[in-house]
């Protein structure tokens, strides 16, 4: 009997939250039951690395490569028409932002999707899938580019939190037969945006193995940059270099912090650009022997293991992966109030959940600092506790099996 086909996108495979949760959907599912084709619009980063060896990795197409790469790069190997509509999507990203001053860049993947993505090749040549999903929706390939009876996009984010042009982005999700959604207040934002597409909805949480996460912590010591210090409390922050994080304002906390007489060291894991604006902020705050700037690792998870506290102050999430793997590895975490907040940690029980303006927050981190036996029943809650849910795979089956 023939095994179902399903057909995966992803952007690349840097190290990120939805990066780690397409790893972990694809060490779920099972190769006795599907054949699974990974096309990556550009394969590069440090998770290529934890593909399972039976998933087939498609061949690259140069022309998708193109969609993030350099303009002068894309330029250097011929494809005119990819820059030019960069640059047709920019300028009507721009044309959108003077119109509404949006508070964030994200409108602009919408103008990729809708101006750059129909100059790409189609993927028709592949044949039909059973089940074409999008782990990233935008740039949008799998509504216009594949073949499959049925096709799913991911919802990663919190639609409330972010600006986008409603018209263009409805024009994508239409493009799906089912919308997976990663935690119940990612998917009120979205149907409050667009109510007609609460139908397609589906929950499916990132799906991460605790197995996993704790292999890689201890495949290596404690971390040489990041020492046991003692009399120091070591916190713990990872995340993408972007407005979103807030890791900005990470110096601010840290420096009321050590007013208030906390003998802290701070440290960032951070990736996707050069985090100059961090750095400002950590001279501005007189943080230089504070906080602690990283960079990208390969291998965050010893990190979060040796972390006293592992700390999000973000301005919104989805559902953040790092959290969930801190808890795994039975770190005590602490999170800004975000909307979905409430949807990742049970306050006082698996977690702590803090203002968000940078007094607030530091003030409540201290009092968490000093509350040992707090911070002791929140690691022993962690413990006795599983928070793998490799089951979530049986619903992108269900997807298949309604056809």
């Amino acid at each position: 009997m023939t095994k179902p086909r399903i057909f995966i996108n992803m952007h690349y495979l840097e190290i990120g939250g939805a990066e780690t949760s397409l790893i972990g959907l694809l060490t779920a599912l099972d190769p006795e039951k599907v054949d699974v084709d990974l096309f990556l619009n550009d394969p590069r980063g440090e998770m290529m690395a934890f593909i399972p060896e039976w998933v087939n990795v498609l061949p690259t197409v140069g022309a998708y490569q193109m969609v993030e790469r350099p303009m002068k790069e894309a330029l250097r190997k011929g494809y005119v028409r990819v820059v030019l509509a960069r640059l047709w999507a920019r300028l009507c990203f721009t044309l959108y932002a003077k119109r509404r001053k949006p508070k964030d860049g994200s409108a602009l993947f919408g103008y990729i999707s809708k101006y750059v993505v129909p100059q790409l090749p189609s993927l028709n040549h592949l044949g039909q899938y059973d089940l074409a999903l999008a782990f990233m929706v935008n740039p949008n390939v799998v509504g216009p580019k594949v073949k499959a009876k049925v096709k799913a996009g991911w919802l990663h984010t919190d639609y409330k939190s972010i600006d986008v042009n409603p018209s263009v982005e409805r024009s994508i999700w239409r493009q799906y037969d089912y919308i997976a959604s990663i935690s119940d207040d990612a998917t009120q934002s979205f149907v409050e945006m667009f109510p007609e597409l609460r139908p397609k909805l589906r929950l499916i949480e990132n799906i991460l193995s605790p197995r996993f996460v704790r292999m890689r912590a201890d495949s290596e010591p404690r971390p040489a940059d990041m020492p046991a210090e003692e009399g120091v409390t070591t916190l713990l922050t990872v995340g993408r270099y972007s407005y979103p994080k807030k890791l900005e304002e990470i110096p601010v906390i840290c420096r009321r912090l050590t007013e208030m007489g906390d003998n802290v060291r701070w440290y960032i894991i951070g990736y996707g650009g050069t985090g100059q604006y961090i750095r400002d902020a950590i001279e501005a705050e007189g943080m230089q022997d504070r906080v602690v700037m990283l960079g990208k690792r390969s291998n965050p998870y010893p990190y979060i293991k040796a972390a006293d506290w592992y700390i999000q102050p973000s301005r919104y999430e989805g559902k953040s992966v790092s959290v969930r793997e801190a808890q795994m590895l039975c770190r005590p975490v602490i999170i800004t109030n975000y909307k979905t907040a409430p949807s990742q940690v049970q306050h006082g029980k698996d977690g702590l959940i803090v203002p968000m303006p940078a007094g607030e927050c530091a003030a409540a981190i201290h009092e968490a600092l000093n509350n040992a036996p707090q911070r002791e029943s929140i690691i022993q809650y962690l413990a006795t506790h599983d928070y793998g849910n490799e089951a979530e795979v049986d619903k992108i089956y269900g997807m298949i099996k309604k056809l």
